[in-house]
């Protein structure tokens, strides 16, 4: 589970910075955020993150976009569903990422827009079909907590000390957001960013 959990954290939060360089305004209203809860404290603590609503929203729409990888599981009983006959010890797998990008549940569902998530009450734990980046039920991810709040915090850090930029002149707007599968969903082109110490003066 920690090697897992670290890689889709990893993972998780590499999606979450090459989508707020594309998305610039977000990533200015997150920094905002992020600066104003924590003030001139030496560090980001636990619970200024909890005060960061809008931070908050970034992590669920990076992982509604680029959610980690469903485990695969095995149906016991042959079993018929939606017209198919599905033999027993049928490898299954929950096609997580076409569902929490599907335009009947989602508005603009291609689209990066933490917003969506200010006023809604969707939540991780796997009781919006629409959205379950972690699994549901029994079955789902039980570190979900620890991986919500580690990457919270992390992002918190990142947005707090550092200004963000793409090397070699690159422009936004042309990053390559393609994927491949390894154990997460990784980015096929790693992100590359330089990063800048930010000046509270």
């Amino acid at each position: 589970m920690s090697i897992g959990g670290t890689d889709n954290i990893a993972a998780s939060l590499e999606w979450a910075m090459a989508e707020l360089m594309r998305n610039r305004n977000i990533m200015r209203k997150a920094q905002e955020e992020v600066r104003t809860v924590v003030g001139r404290k030496p560090s980001v603590s636990g619970i200024d993150v909890d005060e960061m609503r809008y931070l908050k929203c970034v992590v669920k729409e990076t992982l509604r976009l680029h959610a980690p990888v469903m485990v695969a599981r095995q149906n016991p009983t042959a079993t018929k569903l939606a017209g198919y006959d599905i033999p027993a010890k049928t490898i299954v797998l929950v096609n997580t990422w076409a569902i929490q990008r599907d335009p009947e549940l989602w508005d603009k569902a291609e689209e990066f827009i933490p917003d969506r998530f200010l006023n809604s009450s969707v939540e991780f734990k796997g009781q919006h079909i629409q959205f379950t980046p972690f699994g549901a039920g029994r079955r789902g991810c039980p570190g979900i907590m620890l991986a919500v709040a580690e990457a919270e915090y992390v992002l918190a850090n990142l947005l707090y000390w550092f200004d963000w930029e793409l090397p070699d002149s690159k422009r936004c707007e042309d990053l390559d957001m393609s994927d491949y599968y390894a154990l997460v969903i990784r980015k096929k082109v790693p992100l590359r960013l330089v990063l800048v110490l930010h000046s509270f003066s």
